[in-house]
């Protein structure tokens, strides 16, 4: 059997955690993997309780919160095996589905957990996920099943090469999914069930819609800039063509300043992509070629 490291970020989860490891470590220690629980700067009971179970994984702690991200690459630096999973430490994930998304990964860079129909998803994240996905499906140019499910198995060879692209907050999960598709990594989705979670989120709500238009914006700028830049170029480069015919037409025979003006910032726009095309492909291609 391939070995396995399972990372767990937690913060503020004194309520969920002794459940989530009491239900997950058997299948752990059944298959002979790893377990790296990550306490990102917990200021409540966490801390004590993840001392209980030192001796049956291991745990690193931050000295603040530095997000959920972060935590995650801590984990991810920290483990030595091919194999690496994510599993939230909330309650919401059950073992056999992490059990399914092993036995999926076969040749696989990543197997993502699809939160299937009947998975209890908070209403409140709905308008956000479905604009997160279509603008995700836009830029990679596929069908995203599930852009930001927490559970997922991937290989350490594979998460090395992007881990520069991946931010520290709540955002790493779609970025991640976004780069594997779009840098052409092989990633497969499958169907899992999630619980209600345990306790109260620590997900700032008032936050979150402001969150998901800034991650598009950046998912965007990064993996896909010209999909912004030339529809805006060429938008600005039609509005100068028609706009110089108007007035040539039915005023004077002369390139209004207006349309000239529309036709420059095309023409700027236009090149400024490529230039920002070019450095996002240098960022992504950074690490690729490193074994």
């Amino acid at each position: 059997m391939r070995d396995l490291t399972v990372i767990i970020p937690v913060y503020n989860e004194e309520e969920a955690i002794r459940g989530t490891l009491d239900e997950l470590l058997p299948l752990i220690e059944q298959n002979g993997w790893h377990l790296i629980v990550v306490n990102d700067g917990s200021n409540d009971g966490t801390e004590a309780i993840l001392e209980y179970y030192t001796n049956r994984l291991r745990v690193i702690h931050h000295p603040y919160n530095r997000g959920y991200g972060a935590a995650l690459k801590t984990g991810i630096r920290a483990s030595e095996s091919e194999l690496l999973a994510i599993y939230d430490s909330d309650g919401q994930h059950r073992p056999e589905d992490l059990q399914r998304l092993y036995e999926e990964i076969s040749d696989l860079d990543m197997v993502i957990g699809e939160r299937a129909a009947g998975s209890r998803i908070d209403l409140f994240r709905v308008p956000g996920k479905w604009i997160l996905t279509h603008a995700a499906n836009f830029i990679v140019g596929n069908k995203i099943s599930d852009i930001n499910s927490g559970m997922r198995v991937f290989r350490r060879s594979f998460i090395r090469k992007i881990l520069h692209l991946l931010p520290e907050g709540f955002s790493f999960t779609s970025t991640s999914t976004v780069a594997a598709m779009k840098m052409g990594f092989l990633v497969k989705f499958v169907p899992i069930q999630t619980r209600k979670r345990v306790g109260t989120s620590t997900v700032r709500q008032v936050r979150h819609g402001f969150t998901v238009l800034m991650l598009i914006l950046r998912l965007v700028v990064l993996f896909s800039p010209l999909r912004i830049f030339i529809p805006v170029s060429i938008a600005l480069a039609v509005l100068g063509v028609v706009y110089g015919a108007y007035v040539i037409a039915t005023v004077r025979l002369t390139l209004a300043n207006g349309a000239l003006l529309c036709l420059l910032a095309a023409l700027m726009i236009f090149f400024f992509g490529l230039v920002v095309d070019q450095i996002s492909v240098m960022r992504r291609e950074r690490y690729m070629y490193e074994e």
